[in-house]
């Protein structure tokens, strides 16, 4: 396993049962995600997929977090460096591609914080287990741009329209408790269980039928795909905000612990 996956040192691997790979989110400042682990969480999928050892993943976080999202070093290489955003931009999109297009079923474990990268990954999972005060955040309207990494695409099929535009133009919490009610995730359960109970599906889909299984995810993930189009636009006009005083603004208001002070004008007709 150690050859296989030699190429993503900034993530975790073990193998606690036969046939499941589970990859741990374990860094500094609560899981953030800097420019390694972004790279490494877009192009880990292809590699699990030709893997043949593995039926199943689980992703999960160290410590107190599931990943509290992008680490600020790499959102301010963002809003600094054109070469920094063209590179990130194409990982975002193929970090959500290949979660999808990943033959071998997914299952995320999430407790604590979950933002950002770390989040598109945790939701876009074929099953997702929370933990009842788990706080799911999607901050980017907070941060200044627009909802890009996953959250056009999977949040309307998932929970509805109404609460997906609710939640991602306020930046309000969600619990554990409150995304399993809306539909946002799969399971809920005690924070202490949440890894366990993960692992328990994970498990049982290793024991399954993997053609049928895959297959079935395959064909599942096409209501995704439909909406490619959506997806590719709110990356888009994410990485747009990115060039704009709104990111610059919310990522110091981040940084100096303070409420965003937003004053660009709006552009005309809603462009």
């Amino acid at each position: 396993m150690a050859d296989r996956y030699e190429d993503f040192p900034h993530l975790s691997f073990d193998r606690p049962v036969g046939g499941v790979l589970r990859i741990t989110l374990d860094g500094p400042d609560l899981n953030a995600v800097d420019q390694h682990v972004h790279r490494e969480l877009a192009d880990v999928w292809p590699a699990i997929d030709h893997d043949p050892d593995t039926n199943v993943v689980v992703i999960q976080g160290a410590g107190r977090a599931f990943s509290a999202g992008g680490s600020f070093e790499l959102i301010q290489s963002i809003v600094e460096d054109p070469r920094a955003r063209t590179r990130v931009l194409r990982e975002a999109r193929d970090l959500v591609f290949n979660i999808l297009n990943c033959s071998k079923p997914i299952v995320s474990a999430i407790h604590g914080p979950a933002v950002g990268a770390g989040l598109a990954a945790g939701l876009l999972a074929d099953i997702s287990v929370v933990g009842r005060t788990a706080r799911i955040i999607d901050g980017h309207t907070r941060l200044g741009v627009t909802a890009g990494d996953h959250a056009a695409l999977c949040w309307p099929l998932l929970c509805g329209m109404a609460k997906a535009k609710y939640y991602l133009l306020t930046c309000e919490t969600l619990s554990g408790a409150e995304a399993e009610r809306i539909g946002l995730v799969s399971l809920c359960t005690d924070d202490d269980q949440v890894h366990q109970v993960a692992l328990d599906v994970a498990t049982r889909l290793s024991a399954g039928s993997q053609t049928a299984i895959r297959w079935t995810k395959q064909t599942l993930n096409h209501w995704y795909r439909g909406q490619a189009a959506t997806f590719d636009a709110s990356l888009a006009y994410e990485f747009l905000g990115f060039t704009g005083p709104d990111a610059a603004e919310g990522l110091a208001s981040h940084t100096e612990k303070r409420a965003p002070r937003f004053g660009a004008p709006a552009p005309e007709h809603g462009a």
